[in-house]
């Protein structure tokens, strides 16, 4: 597990967009992981099982009321300016996205899974995954022109 917590901190970080909050729930979802090592079956993908149990955690907490913080722009002002610019708008157009969209991207894009691994990850079908990364993909094109 240890090799798996730079991916769920980076997708834990696209669900909650503040990384404090990213940290808490990269720990709730290793914690459950841990107590229901039983439960993981042999043979299985070790990694598409934390991420899911992660995604319940997040939609969990979101069902509880937790919020997500705003974007804090003094918070990210240290970087260089090129950068700044780049990542400043990629965050503002990832996160004008709706979440489902921005989870898919997160997915497949970002963490290199699979259509496969993201469709069990999300419980949905290949082709809702396609579709939402498709709509998103359309959406940063046109944020970012």
């Amino acid at each position: 597990m240890p090799g798996l917590v730079p991916s769920l901190r980076a997708y834990a970080r696209s669900l909650s967009r503040n990384p404090h909050h990213a940290d808490d729930l990269v720990q709730e979802a290793l914690t459950k992981a841990l107590a229901a090592e039983a439960q993981w079956q042999e043979g299985t993908d070790a990694r598409a099982w934390v991420f899911t149990i992660l995604r319940r955690c997040w939609l969990m907490g979101l069902r509880r009321g937790k919020r997500e913080m705003p974007w804090d722009e003094a918070r990210y002002a240290t970087t260089a300016a090129a950068e700044k610019l780049s990542l400043t708008d990629l965050a503002r157009a990832m996160d004008a996205l709706p979440a489902v969209q921005r989870e898919a991207l997160m997915l497949v894009a970002a963490q290199g899974m699979s259509i496969a691994e993201a469709a069990a990850i999300c419980d949905v079908a290949q082709g809702t995954i396609k579709a939402r990364i498709s709509r998103g993909r359309a959406a940063l094109r046109i944020l970012l022109a």
